[in-house]
């Protein structure tokens, strides 16, 4: 019984956002199934926002929809959305503070974290690797279409 016990405890999450255990299937966002469903309904209505009025900013999509911006954010680090290629303001890789469009690391250190990893078991998803702008002028932002 102990190694049932074991096993099941290995898929054991704590959900990001209600912070109750859940059996995590090797999918989602590390959200319980409750707030998955919630998560998915405000991602639908961020891009349906984005598609009906184009790009636009964090807090003019928080404003119009009654999301938090923090909600939206997140959206932008999981690859989810991206800011365009020209906007003056974006989100910083999490280990160098470089500029990148969407996701949580710049290709340079999502390279160096692969080679340091040994190519072991842990993986980057490809949705952490934002891309780098390639210029700066003025944008909003959009969905991400790869």
């Amino acid at each position: 019984m102990a190694k049932i016990a074991d096993r099941n405890q290995k898929n054991l999450r704590v959900c990001r956002k209600c912070r109750r255990f859940f059996e995590y299937q090797n999918i989602g966002y590390g959200l319980c199934p409750d707030c998955t469903r919630i998560d998915n309904e405000n991602f639908e209505k961020v891009k349906d926002y984005l598609i009906d009025h184009g790009a636009a900013t964090a807090q003019e999509i928080s404003n119009a929809l009654d999301i938090s911006e923090i909600v939206i954010y997140q959206y932008l680090r999981d690859g989810r959305i991206e800011i365009p290629d020209n906007s003056p303001i974006y989100i910083k890789c999490e280990l160098c503070h470089a500029d990148i469009r969407y996701g949580k690391y710049c290709p340079e250190c999502a390279m160096k974290m692969k080679k340091e990893l040994n190519k072991g078991t842990t993986t980057i998803d490809i949705y952490e690797v934002g891309e780098k702008p390639k210029n700066r002028l003025s944008g909003k932002m959009h969905i991400y279409e790869n």
